[in-house]
């Protein structure tokens, strides 16, 4: 049984995810770049690194630990954010974050570390291709 217009949900699918995944992290990134320009730095460290289960994919999850600067109560913040492979338990950063919300803006922006502004950067403009090339596929197959 063919259903009528069934072909067209997995670009519709491709399209609202990588769509979503661009809006993602391009709030991510407008979050980097106020934490980098508020100018609020702090000694951080790599406190987990988090594997899939079973080992079924080589991706990782980096969670860093930081205590801002200036803070009266002194409570650390925990953060996960993009790292290289390199970062292990323990590794000790620079964190950059806004002082009016360092919870939401932290990011790891020390030497020895990719640029967080070119990182996420990237992924919103290689989900943002592929929505577009998804909708130009879907557009030339509808008409």
């Amino acid at each position: 049984m063919d259903v009528p217009g069934g072909e067209y949900v997995f670009f519709v699918g491709m399209i609202l995810l990588f769509g979503w995944l661009a809006a993602h992290y391009g709030r991510r990134l407008a979050a980097v770049v106020r934490a980098l320009r508020a100018d609020g730095r702090a000694p951080g460290v790599c406190v987990r690194v988090e594997t899939e289960p079973y080992h079924r994919s080589d991706a990782r999850r980096y969670f860093f630990a930081f205590r801002p600067a200036g803070d009266p109560d002194g409570a650390e913040i925990e953060f996960e954010d993009l790292a290289t492979r390199s970062t292990r338990v323990g590794t000790r950063v620079t964190v950059a974050y806004d002082p009016a919300a360092p919870g939401r803006t932290a990011t790891v922006a020390g030497p020895g570390n990719r640029s967080p502004v070119a990182q996420y950067a990237l992924l919103v403009t290689g989900c943002a291709l592929a929505a577009a090339c998804f909708t130009a596929v879907f557009l030339l197959t509808v008409w």
